[in-house]
């Protein structure tokens, strides 16, 4: 009787019912749109830092996720820590903030990268043309498709206040999305330096061993196996992108609230004679309080829908245009939380109408105009 009562006053509304599911699906869109960007940002970091291909993982004293590299490592660090028992290969990299948002420049000694991760997978261009000459830089194919216009081969790009001509576009997923030389970028920044140090060893069952020696010779260094460091980099370990996220929720609560509190009290006021028949029929104050909170709880559950599919439309446009800088991963293991918070902001919102609805006089309802 309710859930048939429910639906045909949805169907009678239909505009109504429309503007209040789809602004009850836009906070939802938005915090689903939110935690997925900051999860891709982190699962793309991840991913880069796998594919580097090393065990160990080498930071300036001071450094943090906060706080960037720190002070840079002196470059002649590599060939002490390839010393070290269990060390097979060993290499730096400089890492600069370049162009908008997160993304940076890295400089790579190409040959020790090449031995220790595979390589690129190149989607234009070949290895054998690859930092053959001065001012040359390759890059990963969401940033050639993020630069306006597109970068392939031959493409000039400035980057540090110089111009670079493109000599390859590869696939993303190995360390950064653009490689330049080790030694030109050490020009730009400092001579004899890197910002980071990665170690790959003859056997990961060595791992403990090996990072507790390295301990030793550099206590105040940031010494991390690789998997260590992925783990540092979840979402759940930077507080910032924690509160950040709380901060959207708190919104989308905010705003759930008051859409269905408004609808829900308009609904009440323009079904003033349908309460009334209803309870001069029989209806009692919890039938009446049921019928408010069922159609409120139905909106809640029609814009966590909208929602979603909102979500999958933003991860679209981000794609489309900034595919490198705001990667968005789709969390399915969010749907449920969004759909609690959907329904319990529709849900509060329907009490105030509720207790209005309830508290009409049927005579006076029936005699209403």
């Amino acid at each position: 009787m309710i859930l048939r009562l429910v639906w045909e006053n949805i169907k009678f509304r239909p505009m109504r019912t429309l503007l209040s599911v789809l602004l009850i699906g836009v906070p939802v869109m938005l915090i689903l749109t939110l935690v997925g960007v900051s999860q891709g940002f982190m699962q793309e970091s991840q991913r880069r830092t796998r594919g580097v291909g090393s065990d160990i993982i080498i930071r300036p004293p001071g450094s943090s996720l906060s706080s960037g590299s720190g002070n840079p490592l002196p470059e002649s660090l590599v060939a002490k820590l390839t010393t070290v028992p269990h060390v097979a290969q060993g290499y730096g990299v400089v890492q600069m903030l370049e162009g908008k948002l997160f993304n940076t420049i890295t400089g790579v000694d190409y040959a020790a990268f090449k031995r220790m991760s595979g390589g690129f997978i190149f989607l234009e261009g070949d290895d054998a043309h690859t930092f053959r000459s001065p001012g040359e830089v390759v890059v990963d194919a969401d940033y050639a498709a993020e630069q306006k216009p597109k970068l392939h081969v031959g493409s000039q790009i400035k980057l540090q206040g110089r111009m670079w001509r493109v000599v390859a576009v590869v696939a993303s997923g190995a360390l950064a999305r653009v490689f330049v030389p080790l030694k030109e970028l050490q020009e730009l920044s400092r001579p004899g330096y890197v910002s980071q140090i990665y170690l790959k060893l003859d056997d990961p069952k060595n791992l403990q061993e090996v990072l507790d020696t390295i301990n030793a010779m550099l206590p105040d260094y940031g010494v991390y196996s690789t998997k260590e460091w992925i783990d540092l980099t979840s979402v759940d370990q930077i507080p910032a992108v924690g509160v950040f996220v709380k901060v959207i929720i708190g919104i989308g609560i905010f705003t759930g609230l008051i859409v269905v509190s408004l609808s829900m009290y308009m609904a009440v006021l323009q079904r003033t004679r349908e309460i009334g028949i209803l309870k001069s029929l029989g209806a009692t104050k919890g039938f009446v309080m049921n019928l408010i909170i069922w159609e409120a709880g139905a909106m809640g559950l029609g814009g966590t829908i909208v929602g979603i599919a909102l979500s999958f439309a933003s991860k679209a446009v981000l794609r489309q245009f900034v595919p490198a800088s705001l990667p968005q991963a789709i969390v399915l293991e969010w749907w449920p939380r969004v759909l609690l918070i959907a329904l319990g902001s529709a849900l509060l919102g329907a009490i105030y109408p509720g207790m209005i609805a309830v508290r009409q006089d049927p005579i006076e309802a029936l005699a209403y105009e």
